[in-house]
């Protein structure tokens, strides 16, 4: 598997040509909040064009930028994964044009297609491997030692 966050890329034709017949064109003006961190996860969008910032909650603080991303990616994993609650918020900076799922949807497919269920969980897991070490180094960068993570 590539080291790559773009779920379309990483499926097979005959497998995203699958979710494509699913999705719909969806955009999001500047500032717009896609969802919030512990909100019902009941879509994902795969960016087309435009830059999306995912935070985190900090008690007592303004939430804390953790990545951000931009065309081809995978916005939103929380959809696939019990309680399907949002982990993190996110907020469109620019106009976000996306593609959208409806997660529960995707999720059936999945369940009646156990080949495409694997290839979307590997994915999307690959996905979830990247963001929580962007997470990490974007916390230490914050919070840690002066040095200790990169900066976005």
């Amino acid at each position: 598997m590539r080291s790559t966050t773009n779920l379309l890329e990483m499926l097979s034709p005959a497998h995203r040509d699958r979710l494509l017949a699913c999705a719909t064109h969806v955009s999001f003006p500047t500032g717009a909040r896609i969802f919030e961190e512990g909100t019902r996860a009941d879509k994902f969008w795969v960016i087309r064009t435009g830059r999306v910032t995912l935070d985190i909650h900090v008690p007592g603080r303004r939430a804390a930028t953790i990545d951000a991303l931009g065309s081809g990616q995978l916005l939103g994993w929380s959809w696939l994964v019990p309680p399907h609650t949002w982990q993190l918020g996110a907020e469109a900076h620019g106009t976000v044009h996306t593609l959208e799922f409806d997660a529960p949807a995707v999720r059936t497919m999945c369940e009646e297609d156990p080949v495409l269920g694997q290839a979307v969980t590997r994915c999307v897991v690959t996905v979830v491997g990247n963001r929580l070490q962007s997470t990490r180094t974007r916390l230490l960068d914050l919070y840690g030692p002066a040095g200790s993570g990169l900066r976005l």
